[in-house]
């Protein structure tokens, strides 16, 4: 096996990461969470498993032919605290080209959103919204 490294900007060696793979999630209902990803926002099912020994289901899921999401249950996932700010992954951002459709979408799907705002860097618009358990998600506009 050889393993890539590469020097930065800094003269530091750092590993050579071609890209972010996937994202896992675990929801506490598989057909409302599988529901939303798939039906609301759009991700294509890949590859559905239920593995019996874990009691669990876990739904691979693509974004333009691309695979991003592994979406998992288990029986009484434990609440990770979203709000306030807690340590830990804070949220999924989805890049959409028009935000105010975007958002127009989710609410015609009775889906909460909060108000556009503005990225004082990039002078860009985003929003957020939540999954069905509460998980951050940001839209931000391309």
């Amino acid at each position: 096996m050889i393993l890539r490294f590469f020097m930065d900007e800094g003269g530091n060696i750092v590993l050579k990461v071609n890209d972010i793979h996937h994202i896992a999630i675990i929801c506490s209902n598989y057909e409302v969470s599988k529901h939303f990803y798939v039906n609301l926002l759009g991700f294509k099912p890949l590859l559905e498993v239920y593995r019996e020994d874990r009691d669990s289901y876990k739904l691979d899921l693509m974004l333009n032919d691309v695979y991003k999401i592994e979406l998992f249950s288990f029986p009484n996932p434990k609440q990770r605290p979203s709000h306030p700010e807690a340590c830990g992954l804070r949220h999924l951002a989805l890049e959409v080209n028009d935000m105010i459709e975007a958002v127009q979408w989710l609410e015609s799907n009775n889906i909460i959103v909060e108000d556009i705002r503005i990225d004082p860097f990039t002078e860009k618009r985003y929003t957020f919204f939540a999954d069905p358990d509460g998980l951050p998600i940001e839209l931000y506009e391309a």
